[in-house]
């Protein structure tokens, strides 16, 4: 079976909401899914998964600091991701408050590893 991570970070419970309703939608396709606040994550399940998914509030543009590090973290499993497929979701407090920022650099993490990031 198919298995997904997905990772995030949230100070006021809206990040957190999304990451549970991120995972509703997936286990509807029959995939099955693990939901984790990076604090109780580990970059060394990382390879264990088909898929990963992280999402973070935005603070000035970019994630959370929680989340920059996890990342910077996931250097020690670069090329065992490769293939594997990303994706990444925000909250923010409004208009220009840097989500498309913020996504891209999830995103670009990700292509770093080698991920498939699908796009629709």
């Amino acid at each position: 079976m198919v298995r997904i991570l997905i990772v995030y970070d949230s100070r006021t419970g809206n990040t957190e909401k999304m990451a549970y309703a991120v995972a509703e939608g997936v286990r509807e396709e029959g995939v099955e899914v693990e939901v984790k606040r990076v604090d109780e994550a580990s970059v060394d399940e990382l390879p264990q998964y088909d898929g990963i998914i992280i999402g973070s509030p935005v603070y000035y543009g970019q994630a959370t600091a929680k989340i920059k590090e996890f990342i910077d973290a996931s250097v020690k499993h670069h090329g065992k991701l490769e293939g594997k497929v990303g994706a990444a979701f925000t909250s923010s407090g409004g208009v220009h408050s840097g989500a498309e920022t913020t996504l891209l650099s999830l995103i670009h993490a990700m292509l770093i590893h080698g991920m498939v990031i699908q796009g629709t």
